[in-house]
């Protein structure tokens, strides 16, 4: 009932992740990102306290495999969850259990990694990845080409109805978290959408947080 990329932006450093699903808001359960530590997609039958063990282990030390295995090895319930991770170092791991619904697949490539349940077909990971590595520009446009690669490739098995891409900077808050949290509409199109919108105001963002004497004027009614 989902496909997913978490990846990294070797140049900035940045962690991110897109996803959807037929489920609802299915962004607030599975896109987990750190700052400077890495990002996890908790998925299938989602246990979404998985994410932030793994982004622990990761914070620890540990790289992508070896935090995937720390918290994964003995785990009741682990064989019925899907998570996708990506270290510091662009390291992936994932893991797929043996009560993953329907057709499922994954995929490693550079700096990501590209899973699914509920597939229309096995190819749709391997085409997100290689949506993601064609694309150029910011890590978030990269991972819309994904996303629209992935569902162009099939998508999942029914329609989607919902959508998230979530990026972590250098701070302890989200750089970008926009979701769709229900549409009967395309929810990866009306991400996409705010993305372009948001997108070139990030910077604006981020400087009113550190410093609001030298921000950009709001440009709203009232702001003088």
């Amino acid at each position: 009932m989902t496909f997913s990329l978490v990846a990294r932006c070797a140049k900035t450093g940045q962690f991110g992740m897109v996803i959807s699903s037929s489920s609802p808001a299915v962004a607030a359960r599975c896109a987990h990102v750190r700052a400077g530590v890495g990002v996890v997609a908790s998925q299938n039958v989602t246990d979404p306290a998985l994410g932030p063990l793994v982004l622990e282990a990761l914070a620890s030390g540990l790289g992508a495999q070896a935090a995937l295995e720390a918290v994964t090895a003995g785990r009741a319930h682990i064989d019925y969850r899907q998570l996708l991770v990506i270290d510091g170092s662009g390291a992936t791991a994932i893991h797929s259990g043996r009560q993953v619904l329907g057709i499922w697949a994954e995929a490693q490539g550079q700096d990501c990694a590209a899973g699914g349940n509920l597939l229309a077909n096995d190819g749709v990971p391997a085409a997100m990845v290689a949506g993601f590595e064609a694309a150029t520009g910011h890590l978030g446009d990269r991972m819309i080409a994904a996303l629209r690669a992935g569902l162009a490739a099939g998508g999942e098995a029914g329609p989607v109805h919902s959508a998230g891409l979530k990026i972590a900077d250098r701070l302890d808050w989200p750089l970008a978290d926009l979701r769709c949290d229900w549409t009967e509409a395309c929810p990866i199109e009306a991400v996409a959408t705010a993305w372009e919108v948001y997108k070139p105001q990030m910077a604006a963002y981020v400087q009113r947080a550190e410093d609001p004497t030298q921000a950009p004027s709001y440009g709203v009614p009232g702001d003088e």
